[in-house]
């Protein structure tokens, strides 16, 4: 017999699942069969991230495939697209770099009709994830940052979206077990102060965006100022806007005319 949802409840919060009754009852409605359900179930008491465990994520309202391996879309990143499509361009074209699951440059495609989206991530899990999320017509690379993109983007850019890793490297060991264990490094670990990726792509990006186009960066409250200096030592004219409903912090770029 399959777990009722009152027995996956109870195995949840004895996992230590804070929202037991609400991850119950997502995992009852995507098993498709009993056995299903109780690996399911035995995979997130097990500790892998809930949306490994569902294939899936919700993301400004798509449902973003997650594979096992693939760094989780975070809802606090909805505060980057909303930033973003308030930004773009009329049919803009679209960069989604350090891409993961391709959740930002999905949102994005969605919101702003007639965009030309190219995405690009180092992790080949994360391309093929994205490749299964990003809208027909759209350009999946595999690389390290701008070496991934065709030259032929350069100076045609309208948003620069980079949800770059920014954990200091000495503070990767306190993430929760779930981002340590199961999501890869090179999605989380940003170099001694967690700014060394945001600077190579900051130094970059001026020869990548139009004139009037924008680089968008997430990054954390403590680390916000000193993103701003770097985005304006590239060239770039800064700011910073912040959710406190997400506690989001997003530092904005733009090239001049």
């Amino acid at each position: 017999m399959p777990p009722s949802y009152a027995h996956v409840v109870t195995a949840l919060r004895s996992a230590g699942c804070v929202f037991a009754e609400d991850e119950a009852r997502l995992i009852l409605s995507t098993a498709r069969t009993p056995a299903e359900l109780t690996v399911m179930v035995d995979r997130r008491v097990a500790g892998l991230p809930l949306e490994h465990v569902l294939g899936w994520a919700e993301f400004r309202g798509l449902r973003i495939a997650v594979e096992p391996g693939v760094f989780v879309p975070r809802r606090r990143t909805e505060f980057l697209v909303e930033q973003a499509v308030a930004l773009a361009p009329e049919a803009p074209v679209v960069v989604d770099l350090c891409c993961g699951s391709g959740a930002v440059g999905a949102a994005l495609a969605a919101a702003l009709p007639g965009v030309e989206l190219h995405a690009a991530d180092v992790d080949p899990a994360a391309v093929r994830c994205a490749r299964r999320n990003v809208s027909a017509g759209a350009h999946v690379y595999e690389g390290d940052l701008f070496d991934a993109l065709p030259r032929a983007l350069r100076g045609r850019v309208g948003i620069l979206a980079a949800n770059v890793p920014y954990v200091p490297s000495g503070e990767v060991g306190l993430l929760p077990p779930e981002a340590r264990d199961h999501e890869p490094l090179v999605a989380l670990d940003g170099g001694g102060d967690g700014l060394d990726v945001l600077r190579r792509v900051a130094v970059e990006a001026p020869r990548w965006l139009a004139p009037g186009g924008s680089l968008l960066v997430e990054t954390s409250e403590r680390q916000a100022g000193l993103a701003v200096e770097i985005l304006a030592d590239a060239g770039l004219i800064p700011r910073l806007e912040v959710s406190g409903e997400l506690y989001a912090n997003v530092v904005i770029g733009v090239k001049g005319s």
